[in-house]
């Protein structure tokens, strides 16, 4: 297998240089065309790959993509899960090359989507291939491609509940997350919930002087931003009241074996030009980042923005926030606590309406499963050293969705980095981990047979 993935090697990635060309923002409709093409490229790619049944699901919004190989009813079943979908490239004039005309730069391919997650899923397509040409592909699987994922995945549970018995499996693979470093391989044991609102806080019936008005009527804009600044206190710590009541605390001894991960923070503080961490009082950055529940303002706006100046008092002003979650938060009683906080803190000069958005639970998968066990050998075989558990603090609130409906526990194992900019301009992918994927990926397929036939 490893001559034929050398052989590919070019095509491969020309391959996916295609796919991201292809700007598939699910949050815009005005790319619904390009959303829709992203899927058929990918159900073409799997047909000619060798799958059966490659085919486009309709939901009430976008395509599901489906395809298996089902070579004996009696071996375990491996089902892939990825997205096509990616985020919104703003602001353009940030990114040093278009961000849908990928550019390969000191062997990284730029642009939007390239990790996260069209070349993390596309890794899986080309494994798939090299495990058909070799004739060595030792299990079934099945393959399911979203193009909501970036927007809350809001129709993928409906799909999930109503095809039980098309997407029944043994082990769910995903690869949506990232390694610690090129030599320091990790898979990734837990993920963060997530609660995401957008808040509205409206003052006068329409904009106004501010000559005229100034000081007499609240600002919105002064209003939110006292609101928002609100929401922590002085050593980082959330004030919602209830919020931390029911967070998994972990003992000293499992934030020591967190610690012995591999971390510099003068690297992490280089790598963001910062001259500082920041964050809450009493726990390290790795942990900030992970098993810490946050509360960000992602997006805040209001008034006049325009070039040059425009005296006046807005009439609205909104933010968007979220807050990632940990084990054992659920999103649900986190969205009541945020708006009933929120809503109490206001003064009576104006009104707030909070609107929820999406939203996903924290989840921990386990360490001792024939799946976790087959990606640490793979990983293993393909970089030379035993890979590191670790919990990241990203949210794929699908995760724990997978294993209420489908009772099946979920491996992910990317091979993205932290430092491959996803969601941000120049978002990037490396060749290596584009290509040690797919080495990697068949590995697994073969180490989980063998376990689970042992279980």
């Amino acid at each position: 297998m490893k001559a034929y993935i050398q052989e590919n090697k070019d095509r491969f990635i020309q391959e996916l240089l295609e796919l991201l060309r292809i700007p598939s923002v699910s949050a815009d409709a005005a790319f619904k065309g390009d959303v829709l093409k992203a899927a058929d490229y990918l159900r073409q790619k799997l047909e000619a790959a060798g799958a059966d049944n490659a085919q486009l699901f309709e939901t009430a919004g976008n395509p599901i993509v489906y395809a298996d190989k089902i070579i004996d009813p009696n071996l375990p079943t491996v089902l892939v899960y990825g997205h096509y979908d990616v985020q919104p490239a703003d602001p353009y004039e940030l990114w040093d090359s278009p961000p849908f005309e990928p550019v390969i730069k000191d062997e990284k391919i730029y642009a939007r989507g390239a990790c996260d997650d069209k070349g993390q899923t596309y890794m899986h397509v080309k494994a798939f291939e090299t495990m058909m040409h070799a004739n060595t592909l030792p299990c079934n699987v099945r393959f399911m491609i979203e193009g909501e994922e970036e927007v809350g995945s809001v129709n993928l549970a409906t799909f999930v509940k109503q095809n039980k018995a098309l997407l029944k499996c043994d082990v769910i693979v995903i690869s949506d997350t990232g390694m610690l470093a090129n030599d320091v391989p990790s898979v990734t044991t837990g993920l963060r919930g997530l609660s995401y609102h957008e808040v509205e806080v409206t003052g006068p019936n329409r904009d106004l002087h501010s000559g005229l008005y100034g000081g007499a009527v609240a600002n919105p804009i002064n209003v939110l931003c006292k609101m928002i600044a609100s929401l922590h206190d002085e050593n980082n710590h959330i004030t919602i009241p209830g919020f931390y009541d029911k967070v998994d605390e972990l003992s000293p001894e499992e934030r020591a074996e967190m610690a012995r991960a591999p971390f510099s923070l003068d690297a992490y503080k280089k790598a963001l030009d910062l001259s500082d961490v920041h964050g809450e009082a009493g726990y390290s950055t790795m942990e900030r980042n992970s098993i810490r529940p946050t509360l960000d303002v992602n997006g805040i706006w209001g008034g006049y923005t325009g070039e040059g100046a425009k005296t006046v008092i807005a009439s609205k002003a909104f933010a968007k926030i979220s807050m990632r979650l940990v084990p054992h938060q659920s999103s649900e009683e986190i969205s009541e606590l945020f708006q009933k906080h929120f809503e109490s803190i206001a003064p009576p000069s104006v009104k707030v309406v909070v609107k929820p958005h999406h939203g996903g639970e924290p989840v921990v998968t386990p360490t001792t499963s024939a799946g976790y066990k087959a990606a640490a050998l793979a990983m293993e075989d393909t970089f030379g050293k035993k890979p590191v558990p670790v919990r990241s603090g990203g949210s794929i609130p699908i995760v724990a969705m997978f294993k209420s409906e489908l009772g099946v526990d979920t491996v992910l194992m990317g091979f993205g980095l932290d430092s491959d900019a996803i969601h941000s301009p120049n978002e990037h992918f490396g060749i290596f981990n584009f290509m040690k994927g797919i080495e990697t990926i068949p590995l697994f397929y073969q180490h989980f047979t063998e376990l689970h036939g042992k279980g």
